[in-house]
């Protein structure tokens, strides 16, 4: 798991692991994030992390998903 102000302080090329999801060789799935994490000044608690995983799969994570990335490979069990 990490926490907002880690996220807060992910760059664009950096990978992070999904807590849950598995490769077919049982490895956790590598996402990179693919642009620069948005913040609203507005909204403090609220942010959007751009990442791609594969060839064509884009998609967002948002603060409601934060408990299921890690930083390390080592951190998901």
């Amino acid at each position: 798991m990490i926490t907002f102000e880690q996220a807060r302080n992910l760059k664009p090329g950096q990978t992070i692991y999904h807590v849950e999801h598995k490769n077919t060789d049982k490895t956790p799935q590598r996402w990179h994030v693919n642009g620069k994490v948005k913040t609203w000044k507005t909204e403090p608690c609220r942010i959007q992390i751009p990442i791609k995983h594969g060839m064509r799969d884009y998609d967002y994570i948002t603060e409601r998903d934060l408990h299921l990335i890690a930083l390390n490979e080592s951190e998901v069990k």
